[in-house]
């Protein structure tokens, strides 16, 4: 019985860590993707593509030191929520720069 308790318990902790950005989780796999179909499309160089994985994974840092303390403040979702905006824009305006990869 204590087993299960425990078992629980850990589940519990661990899906509130995650519960609190759905928006923001499906954003970011949005924004990769759309960062990968430029690679392979040749729409962004490698650098292009480097410089907007680090931006991306600067957001997702950032995104997991909020979610650390089991609560995702108002102010910690503005900011990732401007970030991915940031993010979104540089990803458009690399695609079309007329930059190409090949």
């Amino acid at each position: 019985m204590k087993l299960q308790w425990s078992a629980l318990a850990l589940l519990l902790i661990g899906s509130l860590a995650f519960a609190g950005t759905p928006r923001i989780d499906a954003r970011q796999v949005r924004q990769q993707a759309r960062i990968e179909h430029g690679v392979a499309s040749g729409a962004l160089t490698a650098s292009e593509a480097a410089r907007l994985r680090a931006q991306q994974h600067r957001i997702a840092r950032r995104e997991s030191r909020a979610k650390s303390d089991g609560i995702v403040t108002r102010g910690e979702r503005v900011w990732l929520h401007r970030s991915l905006n940031r993010a979104h824009r540089n990803i458009r305006r690399h695609k079309l720069n007329g930059r190409c990869a090949f």
